[in-house]
């Protein structure tokens, strides 16, 4: 079953009730049932496997075989079959590191294949998955979508499924269940029925329905002759200051363009993202800021303070969370501004426009950690907007969105780049690359 709606309708936290994980009464009202086998879900915890939107909350041990094992030995599994429990699921989501790899040191994506092999290590007969694919490259999804469709088929494993780009299960599914914004459901049924008798309405509630593009203009390629904003030579990115992951780079990043990084899973795209924004010293070579005005310390922005980085270069993490500093969405998108001493009312202002445009403004007095993922990641994108910097370095920033915020966050990038900022963006979506326009930097796996 596919389970589709806008971002914040409630897919997660139905996977969470689902899965026996929203609490008790002292947690939030409850009303209705919900069961699974005809019991309650916190009764059936063995059965249900639960792939939660971010990977780093899946973590559990510090060690990847350790991780993979937890499951299965708290389900009782006999010790002397684990193993093969862990090395079927590592291989079937192309997890390939070595059993003592500490989970800290995995990227992004290999945390989300850890915590697809932590639950399919379990062998549930209820598989959930929120957003699985989300952060993988092409070669990726396909291993992640064959190891769930064996998973299924061969064991007859009930599977639910969140994802806002529907065309990556479609293939698998039997049932589509949309629910609506408001509450309730707003389709249900078979795929053909869904997106053919539902379409607008799925349109307009801002799903994704196959072969239905975003109407956006695809921005034009860089001039070979434009003004670099970053150069660097004979670079080389560090993933833990230490680990060299990518050497001997030499860039040219064009100003008042789009600069899209892609190319495998665990390549170095986000640390040399990192790299490029200041936030991580160069390990080998330099990355030089010749088009933006100098700090203290020269043109390299990873010997800029935090002041001189907050007009100059403005980063949107791969994790939203690792970025919010406020109790509120509305004061989050004021940090940057009142940085800057902005007039209150001209802060005021700012912020508005943002929440109107990002789609967040009935949520301006929530807290930023109980947003949904996609709304997460649009704030995320906003507080970095709101102070305006010449450069803007972003780790797939369309992550869990619906069509509508799809299309504001690519919509707002492009009149960055029309105004004359720099723009670099780290992303496995296609669409993105394309309605941006600009250079693509593809890194290529390094041979072993």
């Amino acid at each position: 079953m596919l389970l589709l709606g806008a971002s914040g309708s409630g897919k997660s936290t139905l996977l969470a009730g689902i899965a026996g994980l929203l609490g008790g009464d002292d947690e939030g009202e409850v009303t209705g049932s919900i069961e699974v086998d005809g019991a309650h879900p916190s009764a059936q915890r063995g059965r249900v496997g639960l792939v939660l939107q971010d990977p780093d909350a899946g973590v559990v041990l510090s060690r990847v075989g350790d991780d993979v094992a937890f499951g299965c030995e708290n389900l009782g599994v006999p010790p002397a079959e684990i193993p093969a429990h862990v090395a079927a699921a590592l291989d079937a989501v192309g997890l390939d590191v070595p059993l003592d790899r500490a989970t800290a040191h995995l990227s992004g994506d290999q945390k989300q294949r850890l915590a697809i092999a932590g639950v399919l290590a379990m062998r549930p007969g209820l598989l959930l998955l929120d957003e699985p694919t989300a952060n993988l490259d092409p070669d990726g999804v396909r291993e992640v979508t064959d190891a769930v469709a064996r998973a299924v088929t061969e064991a007859g494993t009930t599977l639910v499924v969140i994802e806002h780009r529907t065309e990556v299960w479609l293939p698998l599914m039997t049932r589509v269940i949309v629910l609506a914004e408001g509450g309730g459901i707003l389709a249900d049924g078979a795929p053909a029925e869904v997106f053919g008798a539902h379409a607008d309405e799925l349109l307009a509630a801002g799903v994704w329905v196959p072969d239905r593009p975003v109407d956006l203009p695809v921005l034009p390629v860089a001039a070979v002759d434009a003004p670099a904003a970053l150069e660097t030579r004979g670079l080389a990115v560090a993933r833990d200051g230490r680990t060299v992951v990518r050497a001997g780079i030499d860039l040219r990043v064009p100003a008042g363009a789009a600069s899209v990084i892609t190319g495998p899973n665990g390549v170095g795209k986000s640390t040399l993202a990192l790299t490029l924004a200041g936030l991580l010293p160069e390990n080998a070579g330099t990355v030089e800021a010749v088009g933006l005005p100098p700090g203290r310390r020269g043109t390299r922005p990873s010997r800029w303070r935090s002041p001189e980085l907050l007009t100059r270069i403005g980063t949107v993490f791969q994790d939203p969370e690792h970025q919010f500093l406020t109790a509120t969405v509305r004061d989050e998108l004021a940090v940057g501004p009142r940085a800057l001493k902005l007039p209150a009312d001209e802060v005021d202002a700012l912020v508005d426009d943002l929440l109107e445009r990002l789609g967040l403004t009935a949520l301006a007095r929530a807290n930023p950690f109980t947003l949904s993922g996609g709304q997460k990641r649009r704030l995320s994108v906003g507080t970095v907007l709101a102070t305006a910097p010449d450069v803007v370095v972003l780790d797939e920033p369309t992550f869990g969105q619906d069509r509508r915020g799809w299309a504001s966050v690519v919509g707002l990038l492009q009149e960055q780049i029309r105004s004359g900022r720099t723009v670099i963006a780290v992303t496995h979506d296609a669409e993105v690359a394309r309605h941006l326009g600009g250079q693509r930097i593809e890194l290529l796996a390094v041979a072993s």
